[in-house]
């Protein structure tokens, strides 16, 4: 099977590096891909938002599916322009991914389909927000309603906050994202993502995971991309797994079926869980990136043939063989980051991280400059590692932290502390 991998972070890395172990694959064609995945496959120099290149490339070249990494194409209509062209596609089109990039969509499907998930208004002007706010209770939650790189949530203590926070956003702070902007209720408990296949009518559940937000220790600090994870998450119980299936996926999965918008992909539910009673905080139209590295690491059956039934239409019968080790990531950031942060530092050690028991270390920024491993991002590096319990996991990954060479960077160093 040849296979075009869209995107170029530790989420595709991890991707293709699980792919890459199927002997279903014949051919492996990244775009754009990065420095991890360069001895993997075939990297392109199409841009993943060129989708007119990226159809007439998998036509070209007899592409037999095509797995879409990051939103930013989904939300573009990749998936509608490679189906509309007869080339299988793993992740939704434009019209279901909207349950990520709108964030009242989202609201709406759920409301439909009796999901639950906290209250909210939407805005496109301040005035309006600002009075809507009088009447809520701190701390109070403003959302870009669409797409902002997971960094368009602002939790504020107090009202003034809050009311600077709504004018940033209306004024450009994330720009189209943010023209609309939403106000929900602040829900309390502890966070997990679950992640769920479906081909629009079979959906085959995968595994639970827990992510760290927050750019600090302690939870504190802006919101990032995500600074770490592991999975099995503790909070996510046998009942919550039933409720979430129940209440959450199921329910919205037919309500976008029955509104002609059939969901194709994995579908990422942010959840709140409290009393072991999930609430749906957010949806992604992909896997989550730091989630699915970890994923990736637990999963023992081969991923390939289970993403290529699921963009036919024919995922019924297909399941997934998970590790019972614990696995656990800590993502290495450039300094300032996710503010301004500098590029081409050196980083050293990767090699020697990576012969630690249990550590596979995924590339998300960096680049190779005179021979050398240099940073070209935010997020640069995700040091993963299994273990037979998380607390063996998380030592793992620390010692991998540990053994790389690069001042520039920091990791927070409290991943997964709430579960041990």
């Amino acid at each position: 099977m040849k296979v075009l991998l869209i995107g170029g972070g530790g989420r595709e890395h991890a991707l293709g590096w699980k792919i890459a172990q199927s002997p279903e694959m014949s051919k492996l064609f990244m775009s754009p891909g990065n420095t991890g995945l360069n001895h993997i496959g075939e990297t392109l120099t199409i841009p993943e938002n060129d989708t007119k290149k990226l159809v007439s490339f998998s036509k070209d070249n007899n592409v037999d599916l095509v797995i879409v990494g990051p939103e930013a194409p989904l939300a573009a209509g990749l998936g509608d322009a490679l189906r509309a062209a007869g080339i299988a596609c793993f992740g939704p089109d434009k019209a279901a991914a909207r349950l990520e990039t709108s964030k009242s969509f989202m609201k709406e499907v759920c409301a439909a389909a009796g999901a639950p998930t906290a209250a909210y208004g939407r805005f496109t002007g301040a005035a309006e927000a600002k009075a809507f706010l009088r009447d809520q209770t701190p701390p109070y939650v403003i959302k870009a309603d669409g797409l902002a790189a997971g960094k368009g949530v602002v939790i504020a203590d107090t009202l003034v906050e809050a009311d600077a926070a709504i004018d940033e956003m209306l004024a450009g702070r994330f720009g189209e994202a943010s023209a609309a902007i939403v106000i929900e209720e602040f829900m309390t408990g502890e966070e997990a993502s679950f992640f769920a296949i479906t081909d629009g009518v079979t959906i085959l559940p995968m595994i639970a995971a827990r992510d760290h937000k927050r750019a600090y220790d302690g939870d504190k600090g802006p919101n990032t991309g995500g600074m770490g994870a592991y999975s099995p998450a503790p909070v996510f119980t046998e009942a919550v797994y039933q409720r979430t299936m129940n209440d959450i996926i199921e329910p919205v999965v037919a309500e976008m079926a029955r509104r002609g918008a059939p969901y194709v992909g994995v579908l990422y539910a942010g959840l709140m869980i409290e009393n072991e009673r999930p609430r749906l905080v957010e949806f992604n139209a992909r896997f989550g990136d730091p989630e699915c590295q970890i994923m990736m690491r637990r999963l023992r059956s081969d991923l390939l043939p289970v993403l290529y039934a699921a963009a036919c239409g024919k995922l019924e019968g297909q399941g997934f063989d998970w590790s019972e080790d614990a696995a656990a990531l800590m993502v290495m950031a450039a300094e300032g980051y996710p503010g301004g942060y500098e590029k081409g530092s050196t980083i050293r050690g990767v090699a020697a991280a990576n012969d630690l028991p249990g550590v596979v270390v995924f590339h998300a920024g960096t680049r190779e400059q005179d021979g050398a491993l240099v940073a070209n991002g935010g997020r640069v590096l995700n040091i993963t590692a299994t273990g037979a319990s998380l607390r063996e996991a998380i030592a793992r990954a620390y010692r991998g932290v540990d053994a790389i060479d690069w001042p520039q960077g920091f990791c927070r160093r409290d991943i997964g502390g709430a579960a041990l």
